[in-house]
C-alpha cells in the first residue's frame, strides 16, 4: 500500500469511528448507554483497522533509520512526564497571557461519559491515542515529511490535532502534536510517540476521575 491510499484509508477510518455515534443514534436508535458501548467497540475496531493497514503499507522516508526497539519503548516512557510537564507549562502560558481557563471541555467531557460508563475508559486511553497517532502523526506527518522536512508537516499536524479536540486549547494540544512528531521523527518509530501519548492520557483521566471519585461513587 503506498502512501497515498495508506494516508486517505487511515483518515477516512478515522472519519467513520468519530461518526459513528451519530449512526448508533440515528440508525439504531440506541440508548446512551449503549451509544457509549457501541462506540467504544467502534473505537477498538478503528484502531485494529490501522494497526492492519499500518503493516499493509510502505515504510515512510522518517521511518528508514529506527532506533532499537527498547530505546525506541524507553523514550515513548520518558515523553510520559515530559509530556505531562509539557502541557503544565502550556496551560500556564494559556492563563497567564490568553486568559483561558486551566479546565479542558474536552477532558471533562470525557470524563463525564467515564462516569456513565466506565467502559470507555478504554476508549479514550488506549484506542483513541493509538488511531490519532496512525492519524496525525503517521497519516498526515509522517507522509509528508521526507518531500517537506520536519516543520511545515509537524506544524500542518499539530494544528489539525488541535482542532480535532476543539475545546480552545489550541496552544496546548498544538504543542502536544508537535511534541509528538518530535518523537516519531526521532525514533523512527510511531509506536514511541503511540506509548507517550497512551501513558499521558491514562494518568490524565485517572487523576479526574480521582478528582470527581465522590460523583463516581454515585453513579
Amino acid at each position: 500500500m503506498n502512501a497515498k491510499k495508506y494516508s486517505f484509508i487511515t483518515i477516512f477510518t478515522y472519519g467513520l469511528v468519530l461518526f459513528s455515534p451519530v449512526i448508533f443514534l440515528q440508525v439504531f436508535r440506541a440508548n446512551p448507554s449503549q451509544i457509549i458501548q457501541l462506540t467504544t467497540l467502534t473505537y477498538f475496531l478503528g484502531a485494529a483497522l490501522m494497526i492492519f493497514y499500518r503493516y499493509k503499507s510502505q515504510l515512510f522516508g522518517i521511518e528508514s533509520q529506527q532506533k532499537k526497539v527498547l530505546i525506541a519503548i524507553l523514550i515513548g516512557i520518558i515523553g510520559i512526564p515530559a509530556s505531562l510537564l509539557l502541557q503544565m507549562l502550556i496551560l500556564q502560558i494559556e492563563q497567564r497571557f490568553l486568559g483561558q481557563s486551566a479546565t479542558s471541555q474536552n477532558t471533562q467531557n470525557i470524563v463525564d461519559l467515564i462516569m456513565n460508563n466506565m467502559v470507555f475508559i478504554f476508549a479514550t486511553t488506549l484506542a483513541g491515542p493509538i488511531m490519532e497517532e496512525f492519524v496525525f502523526r503517521r497519516a498526515i506527518f509522517g507522509s509528508l515529511e521526507k518531500r517537506f522536512g520536519f516543520l511545515i508537516p509537524a506544524l500542518l499536524s499539530s494544528l489539525l490535532f488541535a482542532f480535532a479536540h476543539n475545546d480552545g486549547h489550541y496552544l496546548l494540544y498544538a504543542g502536544l502534536g508537535f511534541l509528538f512528531c518530535g518523537m516519531y521523527r526521532y525514533s523512527g518509530r510511531i509506536w514511541t510517540s503511540m506509548i507517550t501519548h497512551v501513558g499521558m492520557n491514562l494518568l490524565v483521566i485517572l487523576t479526574q476521575l480521582a478528582v470527581h471519585s465522590d460523583k463516581l461513587i454515585q453513579h
